[in-house]
């Protein structure tokens, strides 16, 4: 009897391991390119959505005044496993009541297939001294002038990243916490309201134009002259030869203004020039960084021919638009958020200053809205932007990719937390 079982179970085990293979192919077909289809795009949309997220509850914690924390995702090693068994199993019953006190023997073979996914996700703290220096330095002037020379509105541009043009304040006071007496801006936002229907009429276009520096010169000449000369083209300059003699050229590129003859036909362009205190018989106005006087002083009485930018660093920007954020009344009236209050003691309307530009709602319930774009949630509340608000989710998306480039480190750094998840 054992062997006609053991033959038996011999028999049902070959069945079954000749067909194990065949349920471990059809099974590794998901792994390998079938895996990259599977994960790929889950883990993009992953990393957006908590992007997303974290530049959002960042926005909300400043208008709380509480400091802004980030957390850079490093990489992701994602690690497919497929694993498989084969085992049988005796099972011995009772032969029945015509053959007391025998058993039969049977086998129960038992193959098992499992698959694990392993990611290793790396995380490194933006809260070292690299951020936070470029948390706090401003925009370059070339910054700036690019922007507002790719699709993005210029009025966005600018209302997000000047402080003042002319010294003309676009809300300065609101570049920090929320400060107490509403800020100074109607001058400003009527200026640059005009300024980009010009640009809608392309009237007026940025470009940048290639000028002469003198480093040094009109030289003298002799041997000491030519020395100098020869070590200037081999740093990389040039040399300018007129009449009064050779000079040392440093060639850069000068962002500019240009402004189309046709907008003495319309009122918006004297309106930005009354607004910014310009020359309106310019044709080119040089955009600088801080080179004018910030009383004005030395104005011509036609008025100026620059546009002198003060830009604001990423810290002040994100200030900036923490004001649009909706603010339950419980937290106002607590203290738990600063209020800015009018003359008369009302509260300060601050879509006054970010009307048509960003705006964060607020909610009370147990889940995000349903038409939440983005949302977070924080001290009891869902802060959310709608997904019908378009001017606060391009804002929103501009502030995204500008702080992406603004803050990847260019150093070689290795991820100080890695978090292994399990199966």
């Amino acid at each position: 009897m054992i062997s006609r079982h053991f033959k038996h179970f011999t028999a049902v085990l070959i069945t079954w391991w000749a067909g194990f293979p065949l349920v471990l192919s059809m099974s590794a077909c998901s792994l390998g390119p079938r895996t990259i289809e599977q994960s790929r795009l889950r883990y993009n949309e992953a990393v957006k959505v908590t992007s997303e997220q974290q530049l959002l509850l960042n926005v909300v914690r400043l208008r709380y005044i509480d400091s802004p924390s980030s957390l850079s995702l490093a990489s992701i090693a994602d690690q497919q496993e497929l694993i498989g068994g084969l085992s049988a199993i005796p099972f011995f019953t009772s032969a029945g009541a015509g053959d007391f006190g025998g058993y039969r023997g049977t086998v129960l073979p038992q193959a098992t297939l499992s698959r694990a996914t392993r990611p290793t996700l790396s995380y490194v703290p933006l809260d070292d001294q690299e951020f936070t220096q470029r948390l706090f330095t401003p925009v370059s002037l070339d910054g700036v002038a690019y922007l507002s020379k790719t699709t993005w509105p210029i009025s966005t541009v600018f209302r997000l990243y000047l402080e003042n043009l002319n010294w003309v304040s676009n809300a300065e006071t609101a570049s920090g916490p929320t400060p107490k007496k509403p800020p100074e801006y109607a001058e400003y936002l009527q200026g640059i309201a005009s300024l980009q229907r010009l640009q809608d009429l392309k009237l007026i276009t940025l470009y940048a134009v290639e000028r002469d520096e003198t480093i040094a010169g009109p030289l003298i000449s002799g041997n000491e002259s030519a020395a100098l000369v020869i070590d200037a083209l081999k740093s990389g300059l040039d040399v300018s030869v007129t009449p009064q003699g050779t000079s040392i050229v440093k060639r850069k590129k000068q962002p500019v203004m240009r402004i189309d003859d046709a907008a003495l036909n319309e009122p918006d362009w004297f309106t930005f020039c009354s607004a910014f205190h310009l020359d309106p018989s310019q044709r080119t106005l040089d955009l600088t960084a801080e080179k004018l006087d910030p009383y004005l002083q030395g104005t011509p009485s036609q008025g100026l021919s620059i546009l002198d930018l003060e830009t604001r660093s990423l810290l002040q920007v994100l200030f900036f638009v923490s004001h649009g954020v909706q603010v339950p009344r419980e937290h106002l009236v607590s203290g738990a958020a600063p209020q800015t209050c009018e003359a008369n003691g009302q509260p300060f309307e601050w879509q006054q200053v970010l009307g048509g530009l960003f705006r964060v709602c607020s909610v009370k319930a147990k889940r995000p809205p349903a038409n939440a774009q983005v949302a977070v949630e924080y001290r009891g509340y869902w802060f959310y932007i709608d997904q019908s608000d378009s001017e606060t989710k391009a804002t929103f998306a501009l502030l995204l990719e500008v702080s992406r480039l603004e803050l990847e480190s260019t150093g070689n750094k290795a991820p100080l937390l890695t978090l292994p998840l399990g199966r």
